[in-house]
């Protein structure tokens, strides 16, 4: 058990954040994150959050899965005294951090949530997670299942998903995993690979388009540069920065202040002035 306290880390604001699809509040603060074949129970009083593992899983996997090491507070003080939209949404939003997910879970998750809400795309993960992926049994004793590998995807045929409930988006998991096991796809490249360059690897990808390369070079490559643009993220852009996002004034965080704007529009402008 490490309990660990610090500023900008909010877990209620991270679950509801739309990046991590196997993140979900079992009681009041306290959470469970299943990562691949990995399962952790945490919860948070005030800037104290408690994670319920060992010392070396800790700092061996969860400390760089949520991003502990970066300076959130250093993020959000560089935006603009006079973008006042942008600090309320920062300020709402600043215990967010951009977690670092695996690449191949990225993947098949963003496919997923296409034409999707944030409720169905949990709906559709567990269901692939339930039938093709492994059966685990966590510290106390509860079954969950680990995220399907793309070889146990690969050999199915392109609607096969379609029992998942995955819909048209079925076509686009079973290629992709296909992709990946033929070699045509290699994840250990792109993960070496420039924002630039990984975005238009992933647009090789059957069904990944623009929003969906951003939101994996975002969330599983932690290229901080990404800015992914959905509906939510439009109707601010066109209502704020109708001359586009100050992207040059932000670089190399642009990807966490579409975070904050994201859970914003999502959550609604309660604080805006």
């Amino acid at each position: 058990m490490i309990r660990l306290k610090t500023e900008n880390f909010n877990l209620a604001q991270i679950c509801q954040s739309g990046q991590c699809f196997r993140m979900s509040e079992k009681s009041k603060m306290l959470y469970s994150v299943i990562a691949g074949n990995r399962y952790l129970e945490l919860e948070q009083q005030g800037q104290e959050c408690t994670f319920y593992c060992d010392e070396a899983e800790f700092d061996n996997f969860w400390r760089a899965y949520f991003d502990l090491e970066e300076n959130y507070a250093a993020i959000i003080g560089r935006i603009s005294p006079e973008d006042v939209y942008l600090k309320n949404a920062a300020r709402m939003g600043c215990g967010i951090r951009i977690l670092r997910q695996d690449l191949w879970e990225m993947i098949v998750s963003f496919l997923i949530s296409q034409q999707n809400n944030i409720t169905r795309i949990r709906r559709c993960i567990g269901n692939i997670c339930e039938v093709y992926g492994k059966r685990l049994v966590n510290a106390w004793g509860e079954e969950y299942y680990g995220f399907p590998a793309p070889e146990a995807l690969a050999g199915l045929e392109d609607n096969a998903l379609l029992e998942c409930n995955l819909g048209y988006r079925s076509k686009y998991v079973v290629r992709a995993a296909k992709s990946v096991v033929s070699g045509e796809c290699d994840l250990e490249a792109l993960r070496r690979l420039s924002y630039k360059g990984a975005k238009t690897e992933l647009l090789k990808l059957y069904g990944v388009g623009e929003k969906v390369a951003d939101c994996i070079c975002l969330f599983a490559l932690h290229h901080l540069e990404a800015f992914p643009v959905d509906t939510h993220i439009n109707q601010a852009l066109q209502k704020h920065y109708r001359r586009g996002f100050p992207m040059r004034r932000y670089k190399g965080c642009q990807g966490a202040l579409q975070q904050y704007i994201f859970y914003y529009e999502l959550h609604g402008e309660r604080m805006e002035e």
